[in-house]
């Protein structure tokens, strides 16, 4: 078991600098998020009669942001999560990805696709359109 701990540790030794970016971005995402609440929550709470005054971007950055880097923090120390973390990238690494031809191909399908099928219905709107009004007046 332990040689396969070492295994998966070396295969994945270089990968690790994705996982370290992903925990920085879950880290500025949540500390923006909680910025973002922390202004709602105080501009909702500054209501007439009360004189609540601003908040200072400042602190609130400085407390989102410290939030949000010790939440990623603990998820990083955290072993189950830093295993989980490690176990995505590892499996991201045996994609395959498309080439540009392929992703050009597959890209003019499905605009294609999509005009035929805005086509398609667009032409039963237009018969549906037809036929109600047809009916209505038929009366």
């Amino acid at each position: 078991m332990n040689e396969k701990n070492e295994a998966v540790s070396a295969s994945t030794f270089g990968l690790m600098k994705y996982v370290h970016v992903m925990f920085f971005t879950g880290a500025l995402v949540a500390g923006w998020l909680l910025v973002q609440i922390v202004e709602t929550m105080w501009t909702w709470a500054n209501l007439e009669w009360t004189a609540v005054p601003p908040p200072s971007y400042g602190l609130v950055l400085l407390i989102g942001g410290g939030i949000g880097a010790g939440v990623a923090l603990y998820m990083w120390r955290h072993p189950q999560v830093n295993r989980l973390a490690i176990e995505i990238v590892n499996e991201l690494s045996k994609v395959t990805w498309p080439t540009r031809k392929e992703l050009y191909a597959s890209t003019v399908v499905v605009i294609i696709v999509s005009i035929i099928a805005s086509i398609l219905l667009g032409l039963f709107d237009a018969f549906w359109s037809w036929a109600t009004t047809l009916l209505m007046t038929f009366r």
